[in-house]
This record gives C-alpha cells, structure tokens and sequence, in this order.
C-alpha cells in the first residue's frame, strides 16, 4: 500500500510517499481502506519536530480518518463493508496518512449517511476536543454565557454548535471576513479581533474555550464572571498561567484530546439532527500532501482541510 512519510525533520518538502507493508490487526481492530483523512494544524508542528510525539523520524502522522471496513476478524463491532471513521490511538501514532489503517474498533463508529467521507474525517479531532472541552470538562449547560475563541477555525467551528445545542449564549472572536460563517453557525455575538479588544466588549462569561494560544487565555480572566471556567487546548501545561487563574479563584483546564467513543456517538447524534456540520475549506489529493501542510502552516483556516484517496 502507499503512504506518506519523511525520513528527517523539516519543511513539507520532506513528506513522500512510500510504498509500505499492510498494518496487521490485532485483536479487536479493524482494517480501513481510507478515503479521506483530516489534517490539523498540529500535524505540520510534528513534521517540523515542534514536539517529540512520535519519537524521531521516519514516522507517518495523521489521527482522522474515514473509510470503509476491509477486515474485521477479532471483533463483533464492525463488517466488512462498513463505512466507518474515526480518531484512533491519539496521541500514539495511528499512521492515518496511508492506503489502509489498522484501528480499534473501539475508537471508531458507523460514518452517517448524511456525511461524506471528507466531512465525516474532518470531524473526530475537533469534534471530540470541543465536546470533551465544553461538555466534560466545563459542563456547559442551558443559559450559560460562552465565549470561543477563533471560531471560524477547525475545533472553534464545531465548538459554537455544541455550544448551542446545549443551550447556551455563544460569543465568538473571528476576522471580519469569518462573521457570516459563524453566525450562520448560530454564533450569538461575533467580535472582530482584528479591530476590537475582546476584553473591552466581554464580560460575566460562563465558560471560555481557548483555540489561539499566545495571551489569550491570559487576558480572558478579565471576562469571567468570578468562579468562571477556562478550558485551553493549546496552554495545558502552563503552571504560571494555571497559578494565576487559581489565585483569581477561576477554574482552569487543559484539555488534550483523546479517543472516546460516547463523545463521538454524541456528535453523531448532533449531526443526525442538524444542528451540527463540519466545514472542509478545501481538499487536497493524497499525492499534493505538501500543498495540503502549505496550506495549513498559512493559518486563518475556515473549518478543515481534508486529503483524499
């Protein structure tokens, strides 16, 4: 089968595709012929060795996936034939950027119908992230007031709808270009960061849910109302930041995605009944993968880009 990998750190020049052995199942997984695969922004920081996840080259990223269910021999869960999708083994390395993917089954669920297989990859990453962050963490319920910061972006965008099916008021920073796509998406209130300060226009918030990094889970203390909830997904681990919301008598959590397959039946749910989409910006064949990083490492993404096979 094929697959994309990189033998050294660097650029997106370094990704290539490989022809490479079929994964071997285990019991209790699955083997998927992929049909498309979602990227995130992380990917490209560990192609470039930002981070030591996946140990030293040569590895293969990617984590979403969808396709169709080739064998399944150790697990009553799944058929051949099935179409399937899914987030497995985060943070372990799945290898999603190939042909086939040996999964959990567990960590998968039945694609929709009403999804492709490009929206149904573009959703586990940033739909569990979102839900887990918003739900299990804050417990975001109805009448709450909440705050998402970038929700034009991939986890932002999902965010302010699991936001709204839960009944709450849902403010949103995006550029002035993003404001019809988040409204559209139910988004209550949209602050244009490039012109205004949040933190002049913002007050007596509920929960926020942090997707930029830099100062900005710094400088949302001052909009939650006292005994607010923070939840980031880009400064988990930042003691100082984590001190400071503590001695303010705030809550703090980071939250680092894992695979969890009530959450995702949870989307599903959310999805059959409308009030959840996934937005793909754009789609990229498997062999322009390096356009498809080009495009990301760019910044300022409307929802996802997917690669397809």
């Amino acid at each position: 089968m094929r697959a994309i990998t990189q033998h050294t750190i660097g650029g997106p020049e370094v990704l290539t595709i490989v022809d490479v052995p079929e994964p071997q199942p285990l019991p209790t997984e699955v083997l998927v012929r992929v049909k498309a695969i979602g990227l995130n922004p992380l990917e490209p920081r560990l192609r470039a060795g930002e981070f030591p996840l996946l140990g030293q080259p040569p590895f293969i990223l990617g984590w979403d996936i969808s396709g169709v269910v080739e064998e399944a021999p150790m697990t009553w869960r799944f058929r051949p034939g099935d179409e399937v999708f899914g987030m497995p083994l985060f943070p372990r390395a799945a290898n999603a950027y190939a042909e086939i993917v040996a999964a959990p089954a567990l960590h998968l669920a039945h694609k929709p119908t009403s999804l492709s297989h490009v929206e149904a990859s573009a959703l586990p990453v940033v739909g569990l992230t979102a839900w887990q962050g918003l739900v299990d963490l804050a417990g975001v319920a109805e009448g709450d007031r909440v705050l998402v910061h970038g929700g034009g972006g991939g986890v932002g965008h999902i965010a302010i709808q699991i936001a709204k099916s839960l009944g709450a008021h849902v403010t949103t920073t995006a550029s002035a270009s993003k404001r019809e796509f988040v409204e559209g998406l139910g988004a209550d209130k949209v602050i244009d960061y490039t012109a205004v300060d949040f933190t002049e226009v913002v007050s007596d918030i509920d929960v926020v849910l942090d997707t930029l990094g830099g100062d900005t889970a710094e400088r949302s203390l001052k909009v939650l109302r006292p005994g607010g909830h923070l939840v980031t997904a880009v400064a988990e681990g930042d003691k100082e930041l984590i001190a400071r919301f503590e001695a303010a008598n705030m809550h703090f959590s980071g939250i680092a995605v894992d695979p969890d397959p009530v959450a995702l039946r949870r989307l599903i749910e959310l999805v059959e009944q409308g009030k959840l989409r996934v937005h793909v910006q754009e789609t990229f064949p498997f062999e322009r993968i390096a356009d498809a990083h080009r495009l990301l490492e760019s910044g300022h993404l409307q929802g996802k880009v997917v690669l397809t096979i």
